[in-house]
């Protein structure tokens, strides 16, 4: 451990053990570069570190302060969830329309949005990397990149791979046009229709989209807020059903933020493993941790090819760019074979311009400043929960991402309270639009990767009352 993590872990434990409490001031990095005896860089260092952690804030002219104490949180969810386990044929599209169509409008608050703020995002010096790129761009490019992507980019990502401990070959690489594309490619290589599907529960309404398009089947299987899915429950259900595939996300779950130990990793690849059947991992939110390293995808404890790993650039560096990729393992021919029948090819020009941001250098302290601002927007969000919404109010903690999961007392209907929203201009995004057979009807999915400003405070403040109301 460096010398300012272990100065953060001290803070830390202080500020859990009560030592340190909410509103108090944290010593200058002057004052704790001397008492330390320590350097004022590795205090900052710790301050940032806790600042990303949602632990300390600091106030402009003012210095750091604690700024979370368990009697500012809403109580976290602790069980798993209680699906019917049996198969459903499912038919959510329309609901699913109807309640996202709001979340575009820019006059309404995106709190039920899917994605994070563009601003966020450093879409200037992408602009002039891709006006320069394209000037250079290979005409040949159009023909030779069809399928598989550009070589470059491949290579890039296969770096990218390469850092996180994953030894994957450019060739195994199919770019494709997002991550929803790569999902729905490696969807396509493993089933036929009427084939059964296993998703979690609750699950990312474009994965229901997914298999009600393809006339598949889905098998919601129990899953944990913080822990992801129930593998006993899994094997119970792998035994029952004979599935064909399954989709999940093991780092940071939409709509709940859970985050799978590399050990149940490791045994959910060994389950499915024995069963012969595929894992279609979406990973999308994988790079917006925020602890001190990425954590690592179920393909990285896969040796018999079947997990077959779907990630994308639209939500950590470049959003509308729709550059995606899948290395599907044992499925890379097949999955190739169903891009050149649909959508072909990815974008030439946003490609190249991906290859020559990557090139220069800079992601990854975008990244860091990303993750930073979605730690700090995650506490803000979590602090306003537990001082507008009622009592019996349950929230995830999710340790990346931008999403959170809200459970309400029973008695909420959350469609019903996503109109009353909606007409106060505040888009939720509501339980049922995550589940086949339509349930969590008292839960909501928050975006907090909006900017926090007066006008998202306030719009929590009034989907506060609107849950009051209705108790």
């Amino acid at each position: 451990m460096k010398l300012y993590e272990t100065l953060a872990a001290e803070l830390a434990q202080s500020i859990q053990d009560g030592v340190l409490r909410l509103g108090d001031r944290l010593p200058s990095v002057r004052q704790a570069s001397s008492s330390r005896e320590v350097s004022p860089s590795t205090v900052f260092q710790a301050y940032y570190l806790l600042e990303a952690r949602g632990l300390i804030r600091a106030r402009e002219r003012s210095g750091y302060y604690v700024a979370i104490g368990a009697q500012t949180l809403p109580p976290e969810p602790q069980q798993a969830s209680q699906p019917n386990e049996d198969s459903a044929t499912v038919d959510i599209s329309e609901l699913v329309f109807e309640v996202l169509e709001s979340a575009k409008m820019r006059e309404v608050v995106p709190l039920g949005s899917a994605f994070p703020s563009p601003l966020l995002f450093p879409m200037a010096r992408l602009a002039k990397v891709m006006a320069s790129s394209v000037q250079q761009l290979d005409p040949w490019s159009s023909v030779d990149d069809l399928t598989p992507g550009n070589p470059q980019l491949r290579r890039q990502i296969a770096l990218r791979y390469l850092a996180d401990g994953l030894h994957v070959q450019p060739d195994e690489i199919v770019i494709t046009n997002g991550a929803l594309d790569a999902l729905n490619l490696c969807l396509m290589a493993v089933t036929r229709p009427g084939d059964a599907v296993l998703v979690e529960s609750p699950t990312f309404y474009a994965a229901l989209q997914s298999l009600e398009r393809n006339g598949l089947r889905a098998i919601e299987v129990p899953t944990h807020p913080r822990e992801g899915i129930d593998l006993t429950a899994l094997a119970r259900v792998l035994e029952k059903h004979q599935p064909k595939a399954c989709w999940l996300m093991t780092n940071f779950q939409n709509p709940l933020g859970s985050l799978m130990s590399d050990e149940k990793k490791r045994d959910l690849v060994e389950l499915l493993g024995r069963h012969d059947i595929p894992l279609i991992e979406d990973d999308v939110y994988g790079e917006l941790y925020f602890g001190d390293k990425r954590p690592a995808p179920a393909k990285a404890f896969d040796t018999k090819g079947l997990v077959m790993h779907c990630s994308s650039f639209s939500k950590c560096l470049a959003p509308g760019y729709r550059v995606g990729w899948a290395v599907p393992g044992r499925y890379t021919r097949a999955v190739a074979r169903h891009k050149l029948t649909t959508t072909l090819a990815a974008s030439a020009p946003a490609q190249a311009a991906l290859v020559a941001y990557l090139e220069k250098g800079g992601y990854d302290r975008h990244l860091r400043q990303l993750r930073h601002t979605l730690a700090v927007q995650q506490t803000q969000f979590m602090e306003a929960i537990a001082r507008y919404f009622p009592a019996g109010t349950q929230a995830t903690r999710p340790k990346g991402g931008y999403f959170l999961w809200v459970e309400l007392p029973n008695n909420i209907d959350a469609l019903s309270l996503h109109k009353q929203a909606l007409a106060q201009g505040i888009s939720i995004a509501p339980g049922p639009i995550f589940s086949a057979h339509h349930g969590f009807t008292n839960c909501i999915r928050l975006n907090y990767g909006h900017t926090w400003d007066a006008r998202t405070e306030a719009a929590l403040a009034t989907l506060g009352q609107l849950v009051a109301q209705n108790l």
